[in-house]
Order: C-alpha cells, then sequence, then structure tokens
C-alpha cells in the first residue's frame, strides 16, 4: 500500500498537462482583450487596405 501511494505522489505528469493547459488558457484570454481593445483600429487598418487593394486591382490592365 505503501508503494502505492508512493508511486502515485511521483506521478505528476496530470498535473504538468493541467499547468499547460492553465497558461494557454491565460494566453488566449490576453489575446482576446488585446484584440477587443485594438478591435476599433485594426478595423480602420483592414478597410483601408481593403480600398487600396480595390483601386490597384481595378487599376490593372485587362488582358
Amino acid at each position: 500500500m505503501l508503494k502505492l501511494i508512493t508511486k502515485l505522489q511521483a506521478n505528476t505528469s496530470g498535473a504538468t498537462a493541467i499547468e499547460y493547459g492553465l497558461i494557454a488558457a491565460l494566453v488566449s484570454v490576453a489575446s482576446i482583450g488585446a484584440l477587443s481593445l485594438m478591435g476599433g483600429s485594426l478595423d480602420t487598418m483592414f478597410t483601408a487596405v481593403s480600398g487600396q487593394l480595390d483601386t490597384a486591382v481595378s487599376a490593372m490592365p485587362s488582358t
């Protein structure tokens, strides 16, 4: 019985997996928060890039 308890205490692979899961969750929450705060400026930037691409495509000569 003592060997079983000692063996279970030495097994930390489950704890490591949980720690990696918590780190991944924290990174994703931080990413979502940062992108939410920058949402307006990102929208403006992508709209400007889209407009420039539309202008460039329409200016290309037809073949």
